[in-house]
């Protein structure tokens, strides 16, 4: 469950303060959040990640108000809970895809099982990369390692930082299949800010900033 409340967030050194609408998902509820460039999506989805923390407002993740977690207790409630899907591909360089996703899966404190990364990388077309290294990958393939290194883990809540901007319409749709599937199947939320309008009709729940 996500629920905010009078959020409102200012960057150091800003005089523009970005006040948010009232979010509340129930379990297994999915958002799509719009808005032209500038208007604060991305920091709406960082704050929801708790990486920035709000002036204003609370910030409730099943029960736990994430803004009053010490920067440790945070740092452990996101790496056992969220899954964040970015722009950037914040995969280690020096390692493998596979690497890459045993590495996400000993951070969260979670078994790493070599059968649940295989079936990750096959549902994402990544089977043929999995010994490959960043500098082999193309900009789609880091996108999806993107996507399999915020789902490795099962998280509660997946954010997704624009997932399909990149992706052909198949690659796109089966991604986005993807997406729905884990949350669905972890009673998770699924949270999605972007431009591209061939995903507005997968979402039942759309807020425009």
């Amino acid at each position: 469950m996500i629920k905010t409340s009078n959020l409102a967030f200012k960057y150091d050194r800003s005089d523009v303060v970005f006040n948010f609408p009232d979010i509340s998902l129930g379990p297994n509820e999915n958002l799509l959040i719009l808005g032209k460039s500038g208007i604060g999506k991305t920091t709406l989805l960082h704050l929801l990640a708790g990486l920035l923390s709000p002036i204003s407002g609370s910030i409730e993740i099943d029960g736990v108000t994430i803004h009053t977690l010490s920067e440790q207790k945070m740092d452990k409630f996101r790496g056992h809970n969220i899954g964040l899907v970015f722009q950037k591909n914040h995969a280690i360089r020096s390692l493998t895809v596979m690497e890459n996703l045993k590495t996400r899966l000993f951070f969260a404190k979670k078994p790493i099982s070599k059968t649940a990364i295989t079936d990750l990388l096959e549902q994402l077309e990544l089977t043929d990369c999995k010994y490959h290294g960043l500098a082999e990958l193309s900009v789609g393939q880091l996108q999806r390692l993107g996507i399999a290194m915020a789902m490795i883990h099962q998280p509660q809540i997946i954010l997704a930082d624009e997932p399909t901007s990149s992706l052909d319409d198949d690659t796109c749709t089966t991604v986005m299949k993807l997406l729905m599937e884990q949350a669905n199947a972890n009673n998770a939320n699924l949270i999605v800010i972007t431009h591209d309008q061939r995903i507005k009709s997968l979402f039942n729940n759309t807020l425009t900033l």
